[in-house]
């Protein structure tokens, strides 16, 4: 019998069992202020939820996933590369900080419509749901491997189930439900990971020494990706409202501070995950290698990884359906009830769903949507310049153009100055970066001349 058909009833339970649970734990939300902005009883989350909230639903089940791969690809290299993204937590913290005391901003929404215009905003818009449209599809994938290989029953019938699992508590408490239940999933993945570690650090063909040494530092062999996660990170947290959704609900100093402590510890959590792919490095194994090494190490590490990845991936996703429902509803400002938030879940779970089907790469979700708005970079960090609605829509279409360039493979090879994987996207992002403030920076040197 297949050694993934073997615990399947074990994994089932779990994935039902641990819905079932935050189902019945969840708030139910019969308000605005509860199921769009997390309030209980009037109050804001408190600093410890919102940073396990911003941590837990950072750590998606694709990000670990990630994180193992390259692990398993460049050793620890790889995953303190894929730990650069975990900046755009200190970046967002301290422009969403300003935008809330100096600017008085109550949502991303607000600046870009008192900055840019209404056009500006239906952009921005599109931008994002594009994003909320990939955090579907791109975790719920991760939860299929951890039943069938890609395209069998079992996969699709996973990921289904579960997403309609998450889907219920969600519909029921909102975005309250969502933070609740982060703080739940936030410690069961710690308590996990520990386990995974304590599993790996303990079998005897483990080299310890030999994992905190592995890999290299040089741009070929994982520095490329960590250097355009960093040049990312100034644009790709603002075009993410499962985070800043989070940084307009508790008070400025509260969310300041959260959103130092997730950068700082998101990160740890992301690299110590990637020993996890290191372990398979060091045993010479190939594939998925969360996979792999659960395989290697028995049925009980294979029900703790996939644990873990169910409650990583139903973190994400309650956000996801969330963020959507509140774009929608109130940024967008289409129908402000609870029951056309609750429609708008739906929506997005369908959508986000069929994707599934064409055998997307997980990945790509990453590295090409955070390409594409690079154009936001100028236009956040540069908040307070004064600049006309043709600075925003030359910058941010700057970004999409050289987005296009990375997901068609149109960027001349001529002008990547580094070797190995990633180096495109590294350049891509470099020289779309510089054009993108020039651009942005244009219309007011023109009108100054």
């Amino acid at each position: 019998m297949d050694f993934l058909t073997q615990t399947s009833t074990l994994q089932w339970l779990l994935i039902i069992g641990s819905s079932l649970t935050f189902f019945i734990l969840a708030p139910y939300a019969k308000d605005l202020a509860t199921f769009f902005k997390a309030q209980h009883r009037g109050k804001a989350p408190n600093m410890m939820m919102l940073t396990g909230s911003l941590i837990i639903s950072w750590i998606f089940a694709k990000s670990i996933t990630n994180a193992a791969n390259l692990g398993l690809e460049f050793g620890l290299v790889g995953g303190v590369a894929y730990a650069g993204y975990y900046l755009s937590f200190a970046v967002a913290g301290v422009i969403i900080y300003q935008l809330r005391t100096v600017g008085g901003y109550t949502s991303i929404h607000h600046f870009l419509t008192d900055k840019y215009g209404r056009k500006a905003v239906g952009l921005f818009s599109i931008l994002i749901s594009f994003r909320l449209f990939n955090e579907v599809w791109s975790n719920t994938m991760v939860i299929g491997t951890y039943f069938g290989d890609m395209g069998s029953t079992p996969y699709y019938t996973s990921i289904i189930v579960f997403t309609l699992m998450t889907l219920a508590y969600t519909l029921k408490g909102g975005l309250s439900s969502s933070i609740f239940t982060d703080v739940i999933q936030m410690v069961l993945f710690s308590v996990l990971l520990i386990i995974i570690l304590g599993v790996i650090f303990t079998e005897p063909s483990t080299d310890i020494s030999g994992m905190m040494s592995s890999g290299t530092w040089s741009m070929e062999m994982g520095l490329n990706l960590f250097f355009a996660a960093i040049l990312q990170s100034f644009s790709y947290p603002f075009h993410d409202p499962v985070l800043t959704d989070r940084g307009f609900i508790s008070s400025p100093i509260i969310t300041r501070k959260s959103f130092f402590w997730a950068a700082i510890l998101g990160a740890i959590c992301i690299i110590l995950f990637s020993v996890v792919g290191v372990y398979a490095q060091q045993e010479g194994m190939q594939g998925q290698a969360a996979v792999e090494v659960a395989k290697k190490l028995g049925v009980v590490l294979l029900l703790v990884i996939n644990f873990i990845m169910i409650t990583s991936a139903s973190s994400t996703l309650d956000s996801t359906f969330s963020s959507f429902s509140k774009l929608l509803a109130v940024d967008l400002n289409l129908g402000q009830t609870v029951s056309f938030g609750r429609i708008m879940m739906v929506v997005v779970a369908i959508l986000g769903t069929i994707p599934v089907f064409l055998n997307a790469e997980i990945l790509s979700a990453t590295t090409i949507s955070g390409t594409m708005v690079i154009g936001l970079t100028p236009v956040f960090l540069l908040w307070k310049m004064k600049a006309p609605q043709i600075s925003y829509f030359l910058s941010v279409i700057c970004g999409l153009v050289f987005g296009m360039l990375l997901l068609f493979e149109w960027f001349p090879e001529d002008l990547i100055f580094t070797t190995g994987k990633y180096a495109s996207l590294l350049w891509i992002n470099v020289y779309g970066i510089f054009f993108s403030f020039t651009f942005f920076l244009l219309p007011a040197w023109i009108k100054k001349s």
